[in-house]
């Protein structure tokens, strides 16, 4: 199915998305960048050799272990994991304690009115973390998302447009019920005010991002999880994020006075939590403190160079695209963060 590419503006998914069709992402970009759908390289860097090749009867899994602490764990070997699909064991056919994959990496930035006191310094350390976690074999981009879901970074290698591209991120929502945020007078978000298109974004970023790329892949939320607006459910962000084989991480910087006294009208964290649960991240609450922020962004630059593989070809060989459950244990009862399961015969789990 074809897709619609606007460039240069800000595409409202208000007045193209329909849930049973896909959309693009609008791309705020130099002239000649290529839409989000086809998702061009850039010329100016040398692509990556390394690629994984999947049999198409072949699940792969990208997992953490940790102890009782959250340290994690090295140097397990293959006979210290039993994997489980829909309950029943499956046979471990190939297994590596670090992966050297070429990791694609996804940052995406709220920067609807309720993180206006902390889009700074979002930018300033999520820059400095694309610096400190990306090698010559990586890529990523940079989205940002309020009243609509825009591109502002496709793929690359190139820190500098990264860190630039943070940059270019601004509040850019409707505050036309009035007041200033962060001063007292802020709108007080409502279920029928679109405002911040988080799930939206996250099913543009794993659909129109993801799907296709191959290896490591995550993505990186710097948001408070307030979802205003957007014409996805949080179980469709999770699918499609599920689909494309893609941790999701959640750094909550939640400015909790925007949303009212005490935060009555806040509620973003518990859909956080499903999604980076079901997908084999984490949320990391931050709040507004620049040390939490720089600290959490270390341990996911930590645990993305500390994933073990595992490789398994399903005793259930139907690929009907159906959700099969996926369960890893550890003989040490060690905690394991992996994703919840996989939609056979699809992106993320076999591959086309």
């Amino acid at each position: 199915m074809s897709k619609v590419f606007v460039s240069k503006t800000k595409l409202l998914l208000a007045f193209l998305v329909l849930a049973t069709a896909p959309f693009c992402l609008a791309q705020n970009s130099a002239p000649g960048q290529g839409s989000a759908a086809n998702a061009q390289k850039p010329d100016d860097s040398q692509q990556p050799t390394e690629t994984l090749k999947v049999n198409v009867n072949v699940v792969q899994l990208f997992f953490n272990v940790k102890d009782k602490h959250g340290a994690l764990i090295p140097n397990l070997t293959k006979d210290d994991f039993q994997i489980f699909e829909d309950g029943q064991p499956q046979t471990i056919k190939y297994f590596t304690a670090e992966s050297n994959l070429p990791l694609t990496l996804g940052i995406m930035i709220d920067s609807s009115g309720s993180q206006v006191n902390v889009l700074g310094m979002e930018k300033e350390v999520g820059g400095a973390f694309l610096k400190q976690i990306l090698t010559d074999k990586d890529e990523a981009y940079v989205i940002s998302f309020d009243i609509s879901v825009d591109l502002l970074q496709d793929f690359t290698r190139d820190v500098h447009r990264l860190q630039n591209a943070l940059n270019k991120a601004k509040i850019n929502t409707d505050f036309s019920s009035g007041g200033i945020p962060g001063m007292g007078g802020g709108p007080v978000p409502t279920q029928n005010s679109p405002g911040t298109l988080l799930y939206d974004a996250v099913y543009l970023s794993a659909h129109d991002m993801l799907a296709k790329e191959v290896g490591r892949k995550a993505m990186i939320l710097l948001t408070d999880g307030q979802d205003e607006g957007s014409k996805m459910k949080i179980q469709d962000a999770i699918e499609a994020a599920q689909k494309a084989d893609a941790v999701v991480y959640v750094l909550l910087c939640a400015d909790r006075g925007f949303y009212g006294m005490q935060g009555a009208f806040y509620s973003g964290e518990g859909d956080m939590r499903k999604l980076t649960e079901a997908t084999g991240g984490r949320v990391i609450n931050v709040g507004n403190k620049f040390d939490k922020l720089r600290e959490a962004f270390d341990q996911i630059a930590n645990e993305l160079r500390s994933q073990y593989n595992i490789g398994y070809v399903p005793t259930n060989t139907k690929l009907d695209g159906g959700y099969r459950k996926l369960e890893i244990k550890n003989k040490q009862n060690y905690k394991i963060q992996a994703r919840s399961g996989y939609y056979a015969g699809v992106a993320g789990g076999s591959q086309d």
